[in-house]
């Protein structure tokens, strides 16, 4: 599962369940002029809050989180398993809003109170997470400030040159460079380096310049995705062969129409389709 996946959206949904599953722990119902020991029930001693509620809810925003974060979320008769999600908090909002009108469930005398008993703190704060969950939940896919990333990517380094390397290494600007030993590298291959000043040597024919491609011409640059993107194969099959994910910098080596042909850091080339938001280092 891939955090960086993960929206604003899905942090509302999340943050809801939590306050869901602590307002399971507060009272169902209240009573005027109840005595002092008298102990009320939490959620969690009424059999319809908790699986209509608690655990709907729950259980929701679960769905939700996995399916943002899987690559391919699975599908259960056609259906993505965050559609489910959806559909279990706003039945958990729906239970709750009743719930609240009969806390007791019908059973007025609780306490020898001819009033009847009110919807408790934990039912109050029950309706207000699942309405929350269900808002996020059902809000997320059409409102661009929840569709936001939960965990913004890093931000890559001071743009390079296009076609040069980051100095880090392949895959990861800023890596430390290998060290040799404690041993000067060989100088051409001919003789180990000596510490002394070079001795000038006589001056070598130089090679006639080669000519300057064309501005046209494409040339390879490193680049991070913003969120997870499929890597599809050279030959057009609609399988994907890999997934770039965010803050991890991959090699662009060739321009193929709106697409990029990518390589990863295992060597794998394949075509990057959707290039929007993409950030070049």
């Amino acid at each position: 599962m891939n955090i960086r996946s993960l929206t604003r959206g899905d942090g509302v949904v999340i943050g809801a369940a939590v306050l869901l599953f602590i307002a399971s722990f507060f009272d169902l119902y209240s009573i005027d002029g109840i005595p002092d020991s008298y102990d009320l029930p939490s959620l969690w001693g009424s059999g319809p809050v908790v699986l209509g509620v608690v655990l709907a809810g729950i259980i929701g925003a679960v769905l939700i989180v996995v399916s943002r974060g899987l690559p391919q979320p699975p599908k259960v008769a056609g259906l993505d398993l965050g559609q489910f999600g959806v559909a279990f908090t706003v039945f958990a909002v729906w239970s709750a809003l009743g719930n609240v009108f009969d806390p007791a469930g019908g059973y007025d005398n609780v306490g020898n109170d001819s009033s009847g008993p009110s919807a408790g703190t934990g039912l109050v704060l029950a309706l207000i997470a699942t309405l929350i969950l269900a808002a996020a939940a059902v809000a997320t896919p059409v409102v661009a400030a929840l569709q936001a990333p939960l965990v913004p990517a890093p931000r890559p380094p001071a743009p390079q040159p296009y076609g040069a390397q980051p100095p880090g290494g392949y895959g990861y600007p800023g890596a430390p460079q290998p060290q040799y030993g404690g041993q000067p590298p060989f100088d051409g291959g001919q003789a180990p380096y000596s510490g002394q000043p070079p001795q000038p040597q006589a001056p070598q024919p130089t090679q006639a310049q080669q000519p300057a491609p064309p501005a046209g011409d494409f040339s390879p640059f490193w680049f991070a995705v913003p969120v997870p993107r499929p890597l599809f194969a050279e030959d057009g099959s609609p399988t994907p062969i890999a997934e770039l994910a965010p803050g991890t910098w991959y090699l662009a080596v060739e321009q193929n129409g709106p697409a990029l042909v990518a390589q990863t850091q295992d060597g794998r080339r394949g075509v990057l389709r959707d290039t929007s938001g993409i950030q070049r280092g």
